[in-house]
C-alpha cells in the first residue's frame, strides 16, 4: 500500500469504529481483550491515536510518556465515541506529512510511515475487537489483512524476541491463505525466528481465509478451531507460538 493509502484507511477505520460504539452499551465486555469493556477500548484508541499525533506533530525523537499528552478526554463516558472519532482529523494531518520523516517509534523503522502503517493495522484489530463484543463477524478487507500479517511479523522482534527466544529451536509454522496469495513461513532459531513469505515444510501448518489468519496471529483466534482452520501437524507448537507473540 501507498502512503496515502495508509492515512485514509486510517482515517476512514476510526469513523467505523466510532460508529459501531456510538449507540452500543459501553459497559459491555470485549472477550478478546479479557480487561476491557467497551469504554476502556474506545478510550485505549483514542488515546492512541492523540499520542501518535502529538509524536509526529512534535517530530520527537524518544518516546514520549503518555502522560505528557493531553488526551482532552470527555466529562462522561458516554461521550467517549464522539471522542473516538474527533481524534482522525487531527491524526490524518499528522500522518499526511513525507514519509520519510524522521521520528520516534518503538519498532524499527523510525518514520512518519512506520507509523501510518501502524495506525492503520492497530486501529482495525480494535474495529474487530469492538465487532466481537458486540457480536459481530469481524471483517476487513484480505489486501488488509495481508498486508496485517506481515506489518506483525515484521515488528515482532521489537515486542516479543525475549520470548520467542525461549522456544525450541528447530520448530516452524507456515500459514497458508485460502482465500488469496498469503504463504509465511517462519522458523524457530537459537536467536530468535526468521520469517519469509513463502511456502514451506513445517512443524505445524495452518490454513485458512486471511481474515482468520489475521486474527490469529493477534491471538483472536486459536488454532484448535476446525471450523476456520485447516491444521496439518503439532498443534502445541502453535499454541506456544501464540503464547510468546502477543502485545
Amino acid at each position: 500500500m501507498e502512503h496515502a493509502e495508509y492515512v485514509a484507511e486510517t482515517s476512514e477505520e476510526i469513523v467505523r469504529f466510532a460508529g459501531l460504539v456510538a449507540n452500543a452499551d459501553l459497559d459491555a465486555p470485549v472477550p478478546s481483550c479479557p480487561e476491557w469493556d467497551l469504554g476502556k477500548l474506545t478510550r485505549h484508541s483514542g488515546s492512541v491515536h492523540r499520542w501518535v499525533a502529538h509524536v509526529i506533530s512534535t517530530r520527537a525523537t524518544e518516546r514520549v510518556p503518555p502522560r505528557e499528552v493531553d488526551l482532552a478526554l470527555p466529562a462522561q463516558r458516554t461521550g467517549l465515541p464522539a471522542w473516538l472519532a474527533a481524534g482522525a482529523s487531527p491524526l490524518r494531518a499528522a500522518l499526511a506529512t513525507d514519509p520519510a520523516t524522521a521520528v520516534w517509534t518503538w519498532g524499527e523503522g523510525g518514520t512518519v510511515g512506520w507509523w501510518a502503517r501502524r495506525m492503520l493495522h492497530e486501529t482495525t484489530l480494535h474495529r474487530m475487537d469492538a465487532q466481537l463484543a458486540l457480536g459481530l463477524e469481524p471483517e476487513v478487507a484480505p489486501a488488509l489483512a495481508f498486508d496485517g500479517i506481515e506489518e506483525f511479523l515484521a515488528n515482532l522482534p521489537a515486542f516479543a524476541l525475549d520470548n520467542i527466544k525461549g522456544l525450541v529451536s528447530g520448530q516452524s509454522l507456515h500459514l497458508h491463505a485460502t482465500d488469496g496469495p498469503g504463504e509465511w513461513t517462519i522458523e524457530l532459531t537459537d536467536e530468535g525466528f526468521t520469517w519469509a513469505p513463502e511456502h514451506g515444510k513445517a512443524t505445524v501448518a495452518l490454513r485458512g481465509p486471511l481474515t482468520e489468519l489475521l486474527l490469529l496471529v493477534y491471538g483472536r483466534r486459536r488454532p484448535h478451531d476446525t471450523d476456520r482452520f485447516d491444521s496439518f501437524g503439532d498443534l502445541a507448537v502453535a499454541d506456544r507460538w501464540l503464547s510468546a507473540t502477543q502485545l
